[in-house]
């Protein structure tokens, strides 16, 4: 009797734990998701008419699993202090519910890196071949630090100055791998959350059972 108490309260406060580091994560997370959202050179760059929205699509989704995440974290530190097997078994469900909306965040952010980068390419060309002056193109140039496209390069360019197709690729390449690493590093740890969840309400209903 003793040594299952004994072992119920060390798998409850490793729970507690964890839910409380699985909380801060998703707060970490939403961080991330609302960063790539409104960070003003990203914004600055797709804020023009007909600008391609399939980047911020990942951002969205990370956005939400980071939410639910916090949520579902709070929940689950509740439900490990009560004990409560409904409640432990909300928070299974919603780790898979969410496991499966972080893989897809990384999933896309991996798939569809190529497209993304195309399409925002394509929309620059065609804005830079409108209107070579134009307030979007001064700010892809300002912010990515290029000038130009690689068919029709600038006429005086400096000795650092790539073309803008090659920093839209540099740029958006580095903010797709990071919705990529953090939706798919972030699916690891909820494994281990579904896990300490499953065996805490193992636990649970095997001490009923004993007592």
């Amino acid at each position: 009797m003793s040594k299952v108490e004994g072992g119920m309260k060390c798998v409850k406060y490793l729970l507690f734990v964890f839910n409380f580091i699985f909380w801060l994560m998703g707060s970490f997370v939403l961080a991330v998701g609302l960063w790539l959202r409104f960070d003003p050179e990203t914004v600055s760059l797709l804020n023009g008419d007909k600008a391609p929205d399939t980047f911020f699509i990942g951002v969205y989704i990370l956005i939400g699993a980071g939410s639910l995440v916090m949520l579902v974290g709070f929940f689950g530190c509740c439900g490990a202090v009560r004990e409560s097997q409904c409640l432990l078994g909300s928070f299974f469900t919603c780790l898979l519910i969410i496991f499966c909306a972080e893989v897809a965040a990384g999933v896309f952010g991996f798939l569809n890196k190529d497209k993304i980068i195309k399409d925002v390419q394509t929309f620059y060309t065609t804005n830079y071949n409108e209107n070579i002056n134009g307030t979007l193109i001064i700010s892809y140039q300002k912010v990515l630090n290029c000038c130009g496209t690689a068919e029709n390069p600038c006429l005086d360019p400096t000795k650092d100055t790539k073309d803008c197709e090659t920093g839209i690729e540099e740029f958006f390449n580095t903010k797709l791998y990071i919705i990529g690493y953090v939706g798919i590093g972030i699916a690891g740890v909820m494994i281990i959350g579904m896990i300490f969840s499953m065996v805490l309400c193992c636990a649970i209903r095997n001490s009923r059972e004993v007592i």
